[in-house]
């Protein structure tokens, strides 16, 4: 049943309304006046699909919301802006947090055309229900993030390419303009799915471990709240302890970092003392490191960084947690790092300045959303003008993508 233009109206002022947004903030957005936005939301000016879409985008929304029989003012990015009004007034913030809703439904509307099940991508769940004390979300993170690994079946190793990884999980992953106290922000969106922003001012490194944080509140919190923004000054929240802790061994396994600072000569006890029986007697057998041979440098540091893809600091925490470097040698090393030699030491080294796989350029799903857009225009699903835009929201050429079409000589190509 088709809904009058005082219906629309009402959902259109009910949905800015959620985003906290002024008429003439809108009307500025859209090309509009004022006056034709409260006219608009009156019902009194007939609205324009091409109005509708704009709008549509700038709150958040799926156009079709709109125009169906139940409408919900608030859905999950406006609650996270009424939680957070910082990142609602901050106008670069909130448009791409927008832009990466939008391309999120977008892609959950090219799956759907496609026929690609959303049941086959949901992400696990581990409902350890919240933890008490410091302590317990240490435990519940890590025995979450090791129970994980053996799940994804990734052995001892490191993470290869963390962000295609939780894309196929079922995530949308995307890189946001955030505040610089704001590390990532999850949101669940019955329409989108799980989405996760890191903040793109932050380093590779630390994006890296941002996407890990986030990871372990899609599987651990995503049943309890729909919005979850990691902030610096909330690192003492048990959630967001929880979720360091996955982040670490996420990472780092303990296997896999003990083996490869053992490789680099290191990690060993300083005394090591072995007994051999021979039903009669036994023979001891002791081994003495030289002193200060086992100590972990700056060099063997940033070598350990670069194999896991994460930061020199991180790495160091995650060493002393395991007992490879004690309370005086992570001062010293830490020391080493505020004065930039780690820097020195990788550049010495040969080792990139990334410290992971180069995963970061362009990894907003452009690779998948781009090849189901394709797939779709090839089963004539979609037009070449609808084409044309799924490309520009990724900032893919137009004539890139369509040349993968045109240069089909089998008879495919639906022109």
């Amino acid at each position: 049943m088709a809904i009058t233009a005082q219906e629309l109206g009402r959902r259109l002022r009910e949905a800015r309304e959620a985003c906290a947004m002024t008429q003439e903030q809108v009307a500025g957005k859209i090309g509009l006046s004022r006056a034709s936005v409260a006219q608009m939301e009156l019902g009194n000016r007939q609205v324009t699909s091409l109005e509708l879409d704009r709008l549509a985008y700038l709150y958040g929304r799926d156009i079709r919301v709109f125009l169906s029989e139940q409408f919900e003012a608030k859905d999950a990015l406006t609650v996270m802006f009424r939680a957070n009004p910082d990142l609602g007034r901050e106008g670069q913030v909130a448009e791409g947090l927008r832009r990466c809703i939008a391309l999120g439904r977008a892609l959950s509307d090219l799956e759907n055309l496609v026929g690609v099940e959303r049941e086959a991508l949901i992400p696990a769940a581990y409902p350890l229900g919240p933890p008490k004390t410091k302590w317990d979300a240490i435990q519940q993170g890590q025995q979450a993030a090791e129970s994980e690994r053996r799940r994804l079946e990734l052995g001892d190793g490191p993470v290869g390419n963390l962000a295609a990884l939780l894309e196929s999980q079922g995530i949308r992953m995307a890189a946001a303009s955030l505040p610089a106290d704001v590390s990532g922000i999850t949101i669940y969106d019955p329409e989108v799915g799980v989405f996760v922003a890191v903040n793109k001012s932050h380093s590779a490194t630390r994006q890296r471990f941002s996407m890990a944080h986030e990871y372990a509140h899609v599987l651990m919190d995503r049943d309890a709240v729909a919005s979850i923004v990691s902030r610096g000054g909330n690192r003492t929240d048990l959630s967001e302890i929880r979720a360091n802790a996955f982040a670490a061994v996420f990472l780092m396994p303990e296997k896999g970092l003990r083996r490869f600072v053992q490789g680099l000569g290191k990690g060993q006890a300083g005394r090591r003392e072995a007994r051999i029986f021979d039903e009669t007697d036994v023979t001891r057998v002791q081994r003495r490191a030289k002193p200060y041979s086992q100590e972990i440098q700056i060099y063997d540091l940033a070598m350990a960084a670069h194999r896991f893809g994460v930061s020199t600091s991180a790495a160091l925490f995650r060493m002393q947690n395991l007992g490879l470097v004690n309370d005086d040698q992570r001062e010293l090393l830490q020391d080493d790092i505020d004065r930039g030699l780690e820097k020195r030491a990788a550049q010495a080294l040969g080792l990139d300045s990334g410290g992971c796989d180069p995963e970061l350029g362009g990894w907003e799903f452009k690779h998948r959303f781009v090849s189901l857009a394709l797939e779709a225009y090839r089963r004539e699903l979609i037009s070449e003008a609808k084409l044309r835009e799924l490309a520009a929201m990724v900032g893919m050429p137009v004539e890139v993508v369509l040349s993968l079409l045109q240069g089909d000589d089998n008879g495919n190509n639906p022109d």
